[in-house]
């Protein structure tokens, strides 16, 4: 992803980034260049952690993409 990122900085490519993680030297574009919407995405997490502080990292982590949508 840092090189899709990178290439869009440069000013050589588009790529869809949330608002919230795209660096601030980036524009958005899509209404300047009439592109539609992106639809809404699914994020699926599966783990095998067995460990407490893992496991409540991983949550935090989920509540986070849930609070973002």
């Amino acid at each position: 992803m840092a090189a899709v990122t990178a290439a869009a900085a440069a000013g050589l490519a588009v790529c869809p980034l949330a608002r919230r993680v795209a660096p601030r030297t980036l524009v958005d574009v899509g209404a300047k260049f009439g592109l539609p919407p992106l639809p809404l995405s699914q994020v699926v997490l599966y783990s095998r952690v067995r460990d407490a502080r893992a496991g409540a990292a991983l949550r935090r982590f989920a509540d986070s993409l849930a609070i973002s949508a």
